[in-house]
């Protein structure tokens, strides 16, 4: 798994698994906030992880670019 961003909280962190989800890429969230049980607490922030086959395809869904699709011929 590989971090393709960070965010300043685990609701935004949510918020950009929740577009990857839409878009069929599987994602987990690191954040040091006891589950969000302290979500006041994300000096380190709240990390997006993803497969890193995914990566790419990932950030583009996130900068709005259109994901990579490999068509057969």
């Amino acid at each position: 798994m590989i971090a393709i961003g960070t965010y300043r909280t685990r609701s935004d962190a949510e918020f950009a698994q929740t577009r990857l989800a839409s878009a069929g890429i599987s994602s987990l969230i690191a954040a040091d906030d006891a589950g969000g049980a302290y979500p006041f607490d994300l000096s380190s922030g709240a990390r997006l992880l993803v497969d890193d086959a995914e990566a790419a395809d990932a950030i583009a869904v996130l900068s709005d670019q259109q994901p990579h699709i490999e068509r057969s011929t």
